[in-house]
């Protein structure tokens, strides 16, 4: 639970970083191009040359930094991903006996949420990863969930909050005999 956390606030706080980036990067821009321009050293006042140098130095200047930090979150965001790629169970489906003792543990619904933190409660037809496989997610029966059509569409491979994870252990609790486990999401160690 604590690393699906971990995980997740680390590349929404990367997705926010990036956003931040890319807005200062266009006021930066668009401040240096609605500046005044003063024509570069050398060249006449009013000589087109001179008026395009000044402007080129002045965008140059206020775009590096923004620049520099988008270059190093990207380095970031592909180190990220190269750790994922790495991470990806060699097996990609899950096994008949996974699906069926899966979609057992469900009741044969699905165990995503519809609307306000409930159960969707449509038949399951897909046996999804809830931690994706395509970031890491193994391909076990902890990290099974049954899901409808409409729900594995909409949840695609992104990686779900751990409220959401927290919710789905509390409504496995409802219809998994206490014996079983209801934890949800595994990830593959790195090779």
């Amino acid at each position: 639970m604590q690393e699906l956390g971990r995980i997740y606030w680390t590349r929404q706080g990367l997705r926010l970083a990036y956003s931040a980036v890319m807005i200062w990067f266009a006021v930066a821009l668009m401040s240096a191009l609605m500046a005044k321009v003063t024509p570069a050293a050398g060249a006449g006042p009013s000589s087109a040359a001179g008026v395009l140098r000044g402007l080129f130095d002045g965008v140059v200047a206020a775009v590096t930094l923004p620049g520099v930090a988008a270059v190093v979150l990207g380095i970031v965001a592909a180190v990220m991903t190269n750790r994922d790629v790495r991470r990806r169970d060699p097996v990609r489906r899950f096994t008949r006996q996974q699906r069926r003792e899966g979609m057992a543990r469900a009741g044969g619904l699905c165990e995503l949420e519809a609307d306000f933190g409930r159960r969707c409660g449509r038949p399951a037809e897909h046996g999804d990863h809830f931690y994706p496989w395509s970031k890491g997610g193994s391909t076990s029966l902890q990290n099974f969930v049954a899901a409808c059509a409409r729900c594995n569409r909409a949840k695609r491979a992104r990686i779900p909050s751990p409220a959401q994870q927290q919710r789905l252990e509390r409504r496995r609790r409802d219809y998994v005999p206490p014996s079983s486990s209801v934890s949800v999401g595994e990830r593959q160690p790195l090779p």
